[in-house]
């Protein structure tokens, strides 16, 4: 992957001044997932580890909504059909998305407006930040369909956000999250007008952006790394992950700019 000249075949990309944005781009059917745009994003994600130009992700959608899941026609229709290996192979795929978005270093942000539904939901919720409208609407509705709530790791995340027991209500009922409820429990970060996400989420994005991008992939590795770690381990790897950073120069940057009683200009190393 070149970020440079990257021309995704199932979703919109553009690159400026290492903040990446990506879109889904069928806004006809509100942004549905295909087997093949499952695979092209868990791609993006892994290599976005070794692409030292992109510093921040924002990720939307196009007309007015998020993501309105697994496409009917293109995913559930043939999933009736498929026996347990192929079935396995393809929940293996989804949850690889999952993972590849929180192991890439770069801060991912989810704008979502509209509709944002089953894994357009876990998208968002894969996300570091959420900006979303006031009119935003987001369902874990797999139980509606007659499949379990613990979708590509929804069991696991989803309760770190909002608490266990708001996490149950939505996975075992299905119902929807509203983006004002989205706010108050801590899943949304802030609710912007609908005219204004995009710009906002770009905003912040460039803002994270010209921060120390290094030292903000460690702080997201450790984010990770920590949510089955003993309090005494978790401490120790900060300890190493710190140090880590106090030998890059952004480090430096930082103290220099402070004695000279500046801002400080961070390279990213």
């Amino acid at each position: 992957m070149n970020p440079e000249s990257f021309k995704p075949k199932h979703f919109k990309w553009t690159l400026r001044d290492g903040v990446a944005r990506v879109s889904l781009n069928r806004p006809d059917r509100k942004n549905p997932l295909t087997f093949d745009s499952y695979a092209e994003l868990r791609d993006m994600f892994r290599d976005l580890v070794y692409q030292k130009d992109v510093h921040v992700v924002v990720f939307g959608g196009e007309g007015g909504n998020f993501c309105s899941g697994g496409d009917v026609h293109d995913i559930i229709g043939p999933l009736t059909k498929m026996g347990m290996p192929d079935l396995l192979n393809f929940t293996r795929m989804t949850g690889d998305l999952v993972k590849a978005m929180r192991g890439c270093p770069q801060p991912i942000i989810a704008a979502v407006d509209g509709v944002s539904v089953g894994a357009g939901a876990i998208i968002s919720m894969s996300s570091d930040i959420r900006y979303a409208t006031p009119e935003a609407k987001t369902a874990f509705l797999f139980n509606r369909v007659g499949l379990a709530g613990c979708d590509m790791g929804a069991c696991a995340i989803l309760p770190r956000i909002i608490g266990q027991g708001r996490a149950s209500e939505l996975l075992f009922f299905g119902r929807t999250m509203t983006a004002q409820e989205g706010l108050a429990w801590g899943f949304f970060n802030e609710l912007v007008p609908a005219d204004k996400l995009d710009d906002h989420a770009m905003a912040m994005a460039k803002k994270l952006r010209a921060g120390p991008t290094f030292a903000n992939g460690i702080t997201k590795n450790q984010l990770n790394m920590e949510w089955d770690m003993s309090l005494d381990t978790a401490i120790e790897a900060e300890a190493q992950a710190q140090a880590i950073c106090m030998k890059t120069n952004d480090f430096k940057r930082a103290y220099d700019a402070f004695v000279a009683k500046e801002k400080p200009v961070f390279g990213g190393d």
